[in-house]
């Protein structure tokens, strides 16, 4: 009995099918998750929520009574630039 060698995939053509497979199925998955996303998302809304303004969550402290009124017109101050601040909002 004669063995063709060249009829039969061995070496590195199983590597090479393995390979070739897992890249197949891995971008199969990674578009699937991509394509799933970009549908997920409504539109016209930005990815992340936008974060109050410096002035705001310092006015919160001091609704909250983290901080006196004093420390609340300095640090306004500092924040605005102008040394003082201007009334309570």
């Amino acid at each position: 009995m004669m063995i063709w060698p060249d009829h039969t995939i061995a070496g590195w053509g199983w590597a090479a099918m393995t390979i070739s497979m897992l890249l197949f199925w891995g971008l199969l998955i990674a578009g699937g998750v991509v394509l799933f996303r970009a549908l997920d998302r409504p539109s016209g809304a930005p990815a992340r929520p936008a974060r109050p303004a410096p002035e705001q969550l310092l006015a919160e402290r001091f609704a909250g009574g983290e901080i006196d009124e004093e420390e609340y017109r300095r640090r306004l101050g500092t924040l605005t630039g102008t040394g003082q601040a201007g009334p309570l909002p």
